[in-house]
Formats: structure tokens, C-alpha cells, sequence
């Protein structure tokens, strides 16, 4: 292309100038020499402003040379220009070329480690959104945690208002205390996990931030560089940038500069993925201790609630057991109270029946007793008389005897009845509690699908 812009210029042939050179030239230019030596001052008026036809031809001769000389300087840059220019055009093109294919390879370098990066933030956005959903399963089954709560607390207090003998620390209050240092725990457990869930999400975000990041730096530089892979010789949109490598250098930082080799360029994504894929193998983690954290503590609360409510239905069981036996016994001592007031009816019957037979025989003795003289004599009639007054008495006193235990055994009877009128009471009483009050408002306790946040 050079070639064909350089002007061409005439050919000087040296030969010509070997035929205009005189014989004696070469000593004509070494005479004149010596011009201005004293060999010439005779003459000197004579030749000031004029030449020697030697000289003529030296002068001559010496302009073909030099004009040769420079013809032959201007052949030999022209063909070194050529040579040049053929050189430096294929070099530019290799060149070019060259850079051409580094950036295609960057190109797929960087599609590829994009594509990566998206993956990788899918990954854990998909990762993140499965964590959201433990921490709001979390969050229910911690709410949910409450009505178990509300109901053993309830129940407690509600059995403290048991009386008597009843107010006993049964297996009931044993399993409801159980129930509530369970919960508590199982509250604590899921608050400790709760914690850890949303610090999870956090770290997934702020990795996944970081890909972000990363990902954007490496779209940038993709399209800058397909936008320089796309740039030709004959592309009009390019200009000249003399100072670009130089303002490039004093723009980045020096840490920058000193880490932006492949190396580290590929260290560096290197290193946010591995952060990437460890933050989304804890957060996989996690989720798998917050599904067995729910399923366990969900089964463990309606296990205690089962032991719970048999120990209520036993205690139900054994409470009507026991009051249908206070109800038999009262039913007995009701009909013991009824035959014994027959009994002492019976027994002051027979006391006042033995009256008039000791009115008559006091009444014979009292007469006879006043018989005169020797007629008052200890015949068998008084004998007999005497010995009826005394067998009445005797029967009297035994029956009065008898009438006082009577009554005393019907007093015993009467408190024996109110003893079990009063357990009867207060065993209705624990059955309400139990049966009434806290079994029934068990019937609200959670599923197992709500306590495990569902």
C-alpha cells in the first residue's frame, strides 16, 4: 500500500555519468585542491568568478553522482518501506487477530462463570424462599406452642379447686407438669432454632448479594467485551485513544492492578462460589433440623397430651369406682339407719310395754303390803311378786341399756352418712373438674399438622 502511494521518481543512470566524466577529471578535482594555494596567485584577477572546464566537469559530475547516490537511497527505502509496510500490515493483522480470539475466549470465560453465578443465585434464592417457609412454619408452630400451654395451665388451676381428700398430687397434676416444663422447653427449642433460621437467611442474602454483585461486574464486562470483539478496520465507531493503556493504569487501584490476573480473576469467583454453595449446604442443613424440630416436638406434645388425657380418663375411672362405692355403702348405711330407728323403736316399744306389768306388780306388793298383823307374812304370792318386780326391772334396765347403744349406733350411722354424703359431693365435685372442665377443654388441643406449623 506504501508503494502505491509514494510518488515514483526518475531513474538515474550512473553509467551517463561515467561517460560525461574527462579523463583527467579525478586530477582536475585534485588540482583544485589546491586552488587557493600560492600556485594560483599570478592568475588570481583573472579567474575569480570563473571555473576550469575541470572543474566544469567535476561540478558535473559530482551532481550525477549525487544524484545517483540518492536515487539508490530512495530504491533501497522503498523497498525497505515495502518490506516495511508488507510486515507491519501482517503483524497488525496477526495481532488482531490474535486479540480477536483472547477475546472470544474471555467471552466464553466469562458466559461461562456468569451462567454459573446465575445458577449459583437461583440456587440460593430458591434455597432462601424453602428457608422463609421453615421460619413462617417455625413462627406458627410457635404460636400454636401457646394454646397447649393455655390449657395445662388451665387445667392445673382448675384442679386446685378440688377439695378434701381429692386435693391429692395424682398422676394427673404429675403429667400436666410434665406437659408445661415441656412446653416451656419445646418454646425455648423453637425460639433457639427460630434465631438460627433468620441469621440463616441473612448470611443466604448477603451471599447471594455478593453473586449478584459479581454476576453484574461480569455483564458489564461482557458486553464490553463483545462490543470490542465486534470492532473491524472497518468498523466507523472507533477512534484513536493514545493515552487509554495510561489512563486505565492510573484509574484502577493498585490492588486491583495487582490482583487482575486470570489467577485471581478466577480466584475470586472461586471464592464467592464456595461461599455460595457452604451458606446454601448450612441453610439445606437447617431446613432439615427445622422439619425434624417440628416433627419431633409436634409428636412429643400430643404424645404427653395422650399420657395426659389417660391419666385423666383413669383418674375418671377410678373417681366414679370410688363414688359408686361411697353411693352402695350410703345406700346401706341409709338402710342401717333405717332399721336401727325401727330398732329403737322397737326397744322403747318394749320399755313402755314393761310399765304396766310393773305397775300391777308394784301396785300387788304396795297393797299387800299393807296387810295387818300376821296376815303381812312372806307367802309365796309376795315371793312371787318380789320376783317379777325384779325380772321387769331388770328387763327394763337391759332395754335401756340396749335403747342407748341403739342410739348411739344410729348417731355413728347418721355421721357415717354425712361423711359419705360429703366424699359423694366431692368426688361429683373432681368428676366435674376432670370430665366437665379439663377433658372437655382438651378437645381443643392442636393437631399435629398445627404444631408442626402447618
Amino acid at each position: 500500500m506504501l508503494s502505491q502511494v509514494l510518488v515514483p521518481r526518475p531513474h538515474l543512470d550512473t553509467r551517463a555519468a561515467e561517460r560525461l566524466r574527462p579523463p583527467d577529471a579525478e586530477s582536475a578535482v585534485k588540482e583544485n585542491l589546491y586552488a587557493g594555494t600560492s600556485a594560483g596567485l599570478a592568475t588570481a584577477g583573472y579567474r575569480c568568478a570563473k571555473y576550469t572546464p575541470q572543474e566544469w566537469f567535476a561540478n558535473n559530475y559530482a551532481t550525477l553522482k549525487q544524484a545517483a547516490t540518492e536515487g539508490s537511497n530512495a530504491q533501497r527505502i522503498q523497498h525497505e518501506s515495502k518490506r516495511l509496510s508488507t510486515e507491519t500490515g501482517s503483524a497488525a493483522l496477526r495481532t488482531q487477530a490474535e486479540a480477536t480470539t483472547r477475546l472470544g475466549e474471555r467471552l466464553q470465560d466469562i458466559y461461562f462463570w456468569k451462567a454459573e453465578l446465575g445458577r449459583h443465585i437461583e440456587r440460593l434464592l430458591a434455597e432462601t424462599e424453602l428457608l422463609l417457609a421453615q421460619k413462617r412454619r417455625l413462627e406458627k408452630a410457635l404460636d400454636a406452642t401457646e394454646i397447649p400451654f393455655a390449657i395445662a395451665t388451665d387445667n392445673l388451676t382448675c384442679r386446685e379447686r378440688r377439695f378434701g381428700p381429692d386435693l391429692v398430687q395424682d398422676q394427673v397434676e404429675e403429667e400436666l407438669l410434665k406437659e408445661v416444663e415441656l412446653i416451656r422447653s419445646i418454646q425455648a427449642l423453637l425460639k433457639k432454632t427460630l434465631d438460627q433460621a433468620v441469621n440463616q437467611i441473612r448470611l443466604n442474602r448477603e451471599a447471594k448479594q455478593t453473586l449478584e454483585l459479581d454476576w453484574s461486574d461480569k455483564h458489564q464486562a461482557y458486553n464490553l467485551d463483545d462490543q470490542c470483539g465486534r470492532y473491524s478496520n472497518r468498523s466507523r465507531d472507533t477512534q484513536h485513544y493514545p493515552s487509554s493503556a495510561k489512563v486505565h493504569d492510573q484509574c484502577v487501584p493498585l490492588h486491583v492492578i495487582l490482583l487482575c490476573d486470570r489467577e485471581a480473576w478466577l480466584g475470586f469467583t472461586h471464592t464467592n462460589l464456595g461461599l455460595a454453595e457452604r451458606e446454601q449446604a448450612a441453610s439445606s442443613a437447617l431446613r432439615q433440623l427445622c422439619e425434624r424440630v417440628l416433627l419431633e416436638t409436634a409428636e412429643d406434645l400430643r404424645a404427653q397430651c395422650a399420657s395426659v388425657e389417660q391419666a385423666f380418663s383413669l383418674r375418671c375411672q377410678e373417681l366414679t369406682q370410688a363414688k359408686r362405692q361411697l353411693e352402695l355403702q350410703l345406700t346401706q348405711v341409709l338402710e342401717q339407719i333405717g332399721a336401727q330407728e325401727r330398732n329403737i323403736s322397737s326397744l322403747q316399744q318394749a320399755v313402755y310395754d314393761k310399765e304396766a306389768p310393773l305397775r300391777v306388780a308394784q301396785s300387788r306388793l304396795h297393797y299387800r303390803a299393807q296387810r295387818p298383823n300376821m296376815e303381812l307374812c312372806r307367802d309365796q304370792p309376795q315371793i312371787s311378786l318380789l320376783g317379777e318386780v325384779d325380772e321387769i326391772s331388770r328387763s327394763v334396765q337391759e332395754l335401756q341399756v340396749q335403747l342407748a347403744q341403739a342410739w348411739d349406733s344410729l348417731a355413728q350411722l347418721e355421721q357415717s352418712r354425712l361423711l359419705l354424703e360429703k366424699d359423694i359431693s366431692c368426688k361429683t365435685h373432681s368428676l366435674l373438674i376432670d370430665r366437665q372442665k379439663c377433658m372437655k377443654h382438651r378437645t381443643h388441643y392442636p393437631t399435629v399438622l398445627t404444631l408442626s406449623g402447618y
